[in-house]
């Protein structure tokens, strides 16, 4: 994910669900922290409120007693530390289309995750996202053996400095058409393959609840090759309420009960008051 990038232009300017969040006023949705229970560790993915300024974004954050702002670049980290918060994951060395599965984007991408790793381990960070890329007619297995190639020539460099490689699992049957990163087998077998415990997946339950549902018995089964978790209400990619089909209390639980001591990236793009449904998300995730 390129620092410019924002989740494919924040998914063509989100659609008309985000438009309703750009235009609709911010509440202060309480000044107050929650009274947060700390077996979940609370982030938020900024690319989803495009209406609050960085600034505006960790503020709020801060006031409720999240403790991340993430999916968000080099140039933006020192904003969300300001105001006492970490970035469970950052971005800024590739872009979901083009990655390690196609030999052709390597040199760049391993250009770009050099520079990015050493700044990570700099600014404290744990976590940085990589994406397999699109299959553009390629066999899954030949590209994940791309994939292994690419990793793999960067696992020291993450190992020396102590920074997380993540690949994100994200759904190609509504938002990433040809993603090859699109099931948690495949992913998992990937980490397998690259074989360092600086390289995990991003388990998306918005996007893997589209794939192949089955939800919590696959966190608990793979729970060891996951290193962070997002949130999103299916369908639709909105609230995680009553108005969709995921189970989010259920979900978390699972999570706690695999030991995960990470972040949990509340990753929903806001129909309704953008700050007020946040902070109703991160009550529904504090179990």
């Amino acid at each position: 994910m390129s620092a410019s990038f924002s989740r494919r232009a924040a998914l063509k300017t989100l659609g008309g669900s985000a438009l309703l969040a750009s235009v609709a006023p911010v509440a202060s949705a309480g000044a107050t922290p929650l009274h947060l229970k700390g077996n979940i560790k609370h982030s938020v993915c900024k690319w989803c409120y495009p209406n609050l300024s960085m600034e505006e974004m960790a503020k709020a954050a801060k006031e409720m007693g999240i403790e991340s702002i993430e999916i968000i670049g080099p140039e933006d980290w020192p904003i969300a530390q300001q105001y006492g918060l970490t970035v469970a994951m950052a971005s800024g060395g590739g872009n979901i289309p083009n990655g390690f599965c196609d030999p052709a984007n390597h040199s760049t991408l391993i250009e770009s995750y050099t520079d990015l790793i050493p700044k990570a381990a700099k600014a404290g960070l744990p976590n940085v996202i990589c994406f397999s890329g699109n299959r553009n007619g390629m066999d899954d297995e030949e590209g994940l053996q791309h994939c292994v190639v690419g990793l793999q020539k960067l696992m020291p460099l993450a190992e020396q400095h102590g920074v997380t490689l993540v690949m994100e699992l994200l759904n190609s049957k509504v938002d990433h058409a040809d993603y090859m990163c699109d099931r948690t087998p495949w992913g998992v077998e990937l980490v397998k393959q690259v074989g360092s415990e600086r390289f995990k997946l991003l388990y998306d339950i918005y996007h893997m609840q589209i794939m192949e549902g089955d939800v919590i018995r696959t966190i608990r089964d793979n729970h060891e090759y996951i290193a962070h978790y997002h949130t999103g209400g299916n369908p639709g990619r909105n609230e995680i309420d009553e108005t969709q089909e995921l189970n989010y209390p259920a979900i978390m639980r699972a999570i706690v009960e695999t030991g995960y001591t990470g972040y949990v990236g509340q990753e929903f793009i806001p129909k309704r008051d953008p700050l007020t449904s946040l902070r109703e998300a991160v009550a529904l995730c504090d179990v």
